[in-house]
């Protein structure tokens, strides 16, 4: 690791403190001001201040990172490295008192994630990875699961609307488990050893951004939903390896999920 790289890894756990102490001050907070964007998602004060304030954080130290955040415009750079960040993920579970929402920030080295952070501040959990390094947990070495089916598999998503109800179906006959513990929650699951698959049909690249390192330190895997192992695709789907060849085919929006019996035998080769 170059001496550049750690520089700016130290910095990325100072902003997940600072997004952390911001967080819990709002959470905390009864009175909590919620407005509306465009595509109607919730949006704080603490979303954007946070943003601002980790914005201001790399600018300061290093003024020639690029910056991608969910509440403001990019930010260019020219140094190769980019900052990929969003301040609350899961703000809708935020707003109702839910204390599952998350800092992510991220790191890219040139078209790399090299470090990312998934900080679950009110529920004292903090995961990340450095490539080459593994992945952690509040300071503890972690690694998937290592279910080797999908029988008995616990698979987590962000919600159910935008699933196939004969999905949920074919995946129920096979003694998979559902669960809506999702958003960046539902991949430290994952990460953890706790759960073996997550999915996300919709998504957007500061939501998925930290999970190709944290996944691939902890022993997991991480792609789109058509096997790519890009995080820029509008969905993701993160497990423990074992199942994800399994599970893939069965997620996946280009599969003809006409019936179960035209899913055996099949798969996708990744």
């Amino acid at each position: 690791m170059t001496d550049s790289r750690a520089r700016r890894i130290e910095l990325g756990f100072a902003m997940a403190t600072e997004a952390g102490d911001i967080s819990r001050r709002y959470f905390e907070d009864q009175d909590l001001d919620v407005d509306l964007k465009a595509d109607g998602s919730p949006v704080t004060e603490a979303d954007r201040q946070i943003e601002l304030r980790l914005r201001e954080a790399v600018s300061a130290e290093f003024g020639d990172d690029g910056f991608t955040g969910e509440e403001f415009p990019d930010t260019p750079g020219t140094s190769g490295y980019r900052w990929i960040v969003d301040p609350i993920d899961g703000t809708k579970s935020f707003v109702r008192g839910v204390p599952l929402y998350a800092n992510l920030i991220a790191l890219q080295e040139g078209d790399e994630i090299v470090f990312g952070i998934i900080n679950l501040p009110s529920a004292g959990i903090l995961v990340h990875a450095e490539k080459g390094k593994g992945c952690w947990r509040n300071g503890t070495r972690v690694s998937v699961s290592d279910r080797p089916s999908l029988d008995g598999a616990y698979v987590m998503a962000t919600w159910l609307e935008d699933w196939d109800p004969s999905v949920i179906s074919d995946l129920h006959s096979q003694n998979v488990v559902l669960r809506t513990w999702g958003d960046a929650f539902g991949y430290a699951m994952v990460a953890c050893g706790h759960a073996d698959a997550v999915v996300d049909y919709t998504a957007r690249v500061f939501d998925l951004a930290p999970m190709p390192v944290i996944l691939r330190e902890a022993g997991g895997r991480f792609t789109s939903l058509d096997g790519r192992e890009v995080f820029d695709a509008g969905n993701g789907i993160a497990s423990n390896g074992r199942i994800h060849h399994l599970l893939l085919p069965w997620v996946s929006p280009t599969f003809d999920h006409s019936g179960p019996q035209d899913h055996l035998g099949k798969g996708i080769r990744v």
